[in-house]
């Protein structure tokens, strides 16, 4: 696995990054081939926060944690990906190749209760939507968008016509933008 890593308003000691690279490459069982994790360490207000990002066969987990200490937020982040692996693994095999995702823990009853999850979960559409989308800048988009109080807003650039766009709000109060390309 190979590991990318981040300082945000901390300097990390060499061991907290061998730490992360030991438990987070523990997860490179579950995938074949290539994967890249990438290692975000912050620090604020006298918590540690970690985000772990694992790009696997083409599939990204993410996650973000933040503890008191470093070891800890590392391990909450492990534990979290662990979680979404396994929460999803039906689906992901399905989506990437058969057998893509390496299940082989070392306990017997762990494959035995992952085997007889009956609860899985669907992806049920509630409401579907229909609007015409409207050539605009960003910031127009921004402020349609809380006006309208909503977390994301779809548009077309208003300097390229062809180019759809979406602005959305991060957890950390910025804004995102994201632009498709052909």
């Amino acid at each position: 696995m190979k590991f990318t890593f981040t300082e945000k308003n901390i300097e990390v000691p060499v061991e907290a990054k061998e730490y992360a690279e030991k438990k987070i490459g523990k997860l490179e069982k579950y995938f074949r081939g290539d994967t890249a994790a990438f290692v975000t360490f912050g620090f604020k207000r006298g918590r540690y926060t970690v985000e772990v990002t694992v790009n696997g066969g083409g599939t990204f987990f993410r996650v973000s944690e933040t503890s008191t200490s470093a070891h800890a937020a590392i391990d909450s982040a492990e534990a979290a990906i662990e979680r979404q692996i396994h929460k999803n693994k039906t689906r992901l095999e399905k989506r990437l190749r058969s057998g893509s995702l390496e299940t082989t823990p070392l306990d017997p009853e762990i494959t035995l209760a992952l085997e007889q999850d009956p609860e899985e979960e669907e992806f049920n559409i509630v409401r579907r939507k229909s609007f015409s989308v409207k050539p605009m800048t960003t910031e127009e988009a921004i402020l349609q968008m809380n006006l309208l109080d909503h977390s994301f807003f779809v548009y077309k650039n208003a300097e390229d016509e062809e180019t759809f766009c979406i602005v959305y709000k991060r957890k950390d109060g910025g804004y995102g933008l994201i632009e498709a390309l052909e």
